[in-house]
């Protein structure tokens, strides 16, 4: 197939050989596979902030480091510059995400490189050779939404492990490889220590996965793996070896999880109304 423009500059520079087929279009970005060499893998190409979803980034972007203190003021005044910086920030955080979970063994896609907002990384195929499918598309048996949902469980465990929560995790960036399943789409990962709204944000992505896998097998519903792997986090308790339970008991010391998570929704609110009334004040002196 003819090179879309975005992907031109890499057949240029011989990281990719070619341009096989589109794989999928979504609001963040758009993948196709390519042949790079020998191997074949998917090129992730973000859209433009203009054009993607992008009003949820303020709750993602908190507690993320940025190292240029000249970008993180000018990302602060909210500048012409400054929200460069930050739509550069967002797009290195998929890749940032990537390379760390990789290394702590977190099943996710290998990245091979990120260039002019192209994220280039493992093609994650089926038994067969053919492109992996999405767990929304299955139909399991009992024992294969148990046995599934607890390997999904230990590798959102070995995430929070590396310091790291999806942020967005369902059954659909959830892909079914030969070997189990494979979580895909972190550009929102956000850090489980920095980040006010990590608890709701680890509570939410593993009841999605319960509710899914409980149209399956109902006994999951009855199971609380996010609170009890927060507590055990936010004690020190949790490593990336942790087996749990299912089974949440606070304790004395817990901090009240439910309380906790309607604090952090009502000042999220609140700061989303905030920011609304500052839109239509620039907007009301622009008009002036």
């Amino acid at each position: 197939m003819k090179i879309p423009a975005r992907l031109r500059p890499l057949a240029e520079d011989g990281l990719i050989d070619e341009v096989l087929r589109p794989l999928k279009s979504g609001k963040e970005a758009d993948v196709f596979v390519v042949r790079c060499g020998g191997e074949v893998r998917c090129a992730k190409v973000f859209k433009e902030a203009n054009v993607r979803g992008f009003r949820q980034a303020v709750q993602y972007r908190e507690g993320r480091s940025v190292r240029n203190s000249r970008s993180a003021r000018a990302m602060n005044k909210r500048s012409r510059y400054g929200q460069k910086e930050q739509e550069k920030a967002w797009l290195n955080a998929e890749v940032d995400a990537l390379y760390r979970l990789s290394s702590a063994g977190v099943r996710v896609p290998r990245p091979h490189g990120f260039v002019d907002g192209v994220l280039l990384m493992e093609l994650i195929t089926d038994a067969e050779g053919n492109v992996a499918p999405r767990f929304d598309g299955l139909v399991l048996t009992a024992e294969q939404a148990r046995e599934f949902h607890d390997r999904i469980i230990a590798e959102v465990v070995r995430m929070l492990a590396a310091g790291l929560i999806h942020g967005d995790l369902s059954e659909f960036n959830v892909l079914l490889d030969g070997q189990g399943p494979v979580i895909i789409d972190l550009p929102q990962a956000v850090n489980a220590a920095a980040n006010n709204s990590a608890a709701m944000m680890l509570v939410r992505d593993v009841d999605r996965m319960k509710r899914f896998f409980g149209r399956f097998s109902p006994a999951l519903h009855e199971t609380e793996y996010g609170k009890e792997m927060w507590s055990r986090y936010a004690a020190g308790a949790l490593d990336a070896d942790t087996v749990l339970t299912g089974v949440y008991q606070p304790t004395h010391e817990d901090v009240n999880l439910g309380e906790l998570m309607a604090i952090i929704d009502a000042a999220r609110e609140e700061e989303e109304e905030r920011l609304a009334r500052m839109r239509e004040l620039e907007s009301g002196e622009a008009d002036d």
